[in-house]
């Protein structure tokens, strides 16, 4: 282990890496992949018009979709290159783009309806401390959707070094560690579903109960409520 290892500056560094590589693949994500079902998700919970904050927007496309289903939205992301890219996609007023850290989020208490999350939790140094901030930005009763990749979501190179003793910037986090930590930090958890790897039929698993669903999915997607 390094002493002077700074997870901001790596993950920061680690992301505007992947960027490109992650731009030519984020709209087939959110219309034909693994994050398809979470704007649907999101309509069920948060009514349109509402001030939604994408944190970990990436490059924008999922703060798009929720912009285009008749939402305000406030995209955030740690990477200046993926900011750069969402700020191709600005339109008018009400879709706006802005670099900052989930667990110090530039954003005044109370500020926002919703929150979404996808895969973004895990890639705090201390993920508690970045429910804690959605908690301060989400107004009282607000929703928060976040979703964490699955045991099925292999291979975890992103995190696998730990096990040697290395610093890696991405802190691999199963559901129901979520769930837990959820509970006893005050959050009232109303919904959730599994997104299963392609060729996994819906028929096979909707007898199992929720922790079986979960042990075998490659993303679950919570909604909780502050």
């Amino acid at each position: 282990m390094t002493e002077d290892f700074n997870w901001h500056v790596e993950a920061e560094r680690v992301w505007n890496d992947k960027a490109e590589f992650w731009n030519s693949r984020s709209k087939d994500m959110w219309e034909e992949g693994s994050r398809k079902t979470i704007i649907p998700f999101i309509k069920e919970h948060i009514e349109k018009g509402n001030h939604i904050a994408d944190l970990g927007c990436g490059d924008g496309y999922g703060a798009y979709k929720l912009y285009k289903e008749g939402y305000r939205v406030t995209g955030l992301d740690l990477s200046q290159d993926m900011i750069e890219r969402a700020n191709k996609r600005l339109e008018m007023d009400r879709l706006s783009f802005v670099q900052g850290d989930l667990t110090k989020l530039p954003f005044q208490d109370e500020s926002f309806d919703g929150l979404m999350a996808v895969n973004s939790l895990e890639w705090t140094e201390i993920p508690y401390e970045g429910l804690e901030e959605m908690k301060r930005v989400l107004k009282p009763g607000g929703k928060l959707c976040v979703g964490i990749l699955g045991p099925t979501a292999m291979p975890r190179l992103n995190s696998y070094r730990r096990v040697y003793g290395e610093k890696v910037v991405c802190n691999t986090m199963m559901p129901w560690e979520l769930e837990k930590m959820a509970e006893e930090t005050g959050w009232r958890i109303l919904d959730g579903h599994g997104v299963y790897k392609r060729g996994v039929e819906p028929s096979a698993v909707m007898h199992l109960t929720d922790d079986l669903k979960q042990a075998l999915t490659f993303m679950w997607v919570f909604i909780f409520q502050k």
